[in-house]
């Protein structure tokens, strides 16, 4: 699941998405692993920097 952040990321380093996300680099990196859950907000946040669907990153299998 978390590792779709990381595909996201592509060149992009932690401590410039962090820093645009408003977060340390510690914190996305405990995301990215799944260490940390971020709260609403903040996956909201990652969802609108990434440009694509809270579900496609946080979300598996959704279909019911």
């Amino acid at each position: 699941m978390r590792t779709k952040l990381i595909k996201l990321r592509g060149t992009a380093t932690r401590q410039e998405i962090s820093k645009e996300l408003g977060i340390t680099p510690q914190m996305l990196g405990a995301i990215e692993r799944g260490g940390r859950n971020p709260s609403l907000k903040l996956a909201q946040k990652i969802a609108i920097y990434y440009n694509v669907p809270i579900e496609d990153i946080f979300f598996d299998n959704l279909e019911t």
